[in-house]
């Protein structure tokens, strides 16, 4: 990532500006597709010459790579809060085909698509999507091995490690299933989601 300029003065407008091409350039992404969506495109969209976008950003990739991280942090502080969700089902159909743009906590499905596709694509994108994945799992298991007195729900690591791989697998699914069938039934969704998570959430086992 290039930096824009030193100095705390400039901080705020840096971040303010970094985040008006990373909103362009997700909105390019989704309507052009990664390939088609160019930088002076992204720069027409975030209503800035292009030079300036190459003050902050080397190219897609480097833009891309912003995503991935913005997208992480959001993913970590979900987590954390997974044990405080008293009806995380109730929450995950609620926002299921609901419109996501760049401020929104949680990524649109076709963002998700084209990012995934990337990786397949672009070894540096595709590394920084495998250490993002890493944490997002290492987070899961964090959350489902602490105690239940410290906010957690007291698995072991081997049972926490495959839980957490089942998460990870529902909430991508989840995404490609919202890209397919947008209008999917909430009540059928919910009912279905109670159920995995329940299996997914329950208390460890006690041996006999």
């Amino acid at each position: 990532m290039i930096e824009a300029s030193a100095g705390p003065r400039s901080a705020v407008r840096a971040a303010a500006q970094r985040q008006r091409i990373l909103c362009a350039a997700q909105k390019c992404f989704v309507d052009r597709g990664f390939h088609a969506a160019s930088m002076a495109t992204i720069a027409q969209t975030a209503d800035m010459s292009p030079g300036l976008i190459y003050r902050y950003f080397r190219g897609k990739s480097e833009i891309i790579l912003a995503i991935i991280e913005q997208q992480l942090e959001v993913a970590r502080e979900r987590i954390g809060e997974l044990h405080a969700t008293s009806d995380l089902a109730g929450a995950l159909a609620g926002s299921y085909g609901k419109s996501a743009d760049c401020n929104s906590e949680h990524i649109s499905p076709p963002l998700f698509l084209e990012l995934s596709a990337q990786a397949t694509r672009d070894p540096q994108i595709a590394a920084a999507s495998r250490a993002s994945d890493a944490a997002v799992r290492a987070a899961f298991v964090q959350v489902l091995t602490r105690s239940q007195a410290e906010g957690g729900y007291g698995l072991s690591k081997a049972e926490a490690a495959g839980r957490a791989l089942m998460l990870m697998c529902l909430f991508e699914g989840l995404k490609v299933r919202e890209a397919r069938e947008p209008q999917i039934d909430r009540r059928m969704l919910r009912a279905a989601l109670e159920q995995v998570l329940a299996a997914i959430f329950q208390p460890p086992r006690q041996p006999s």
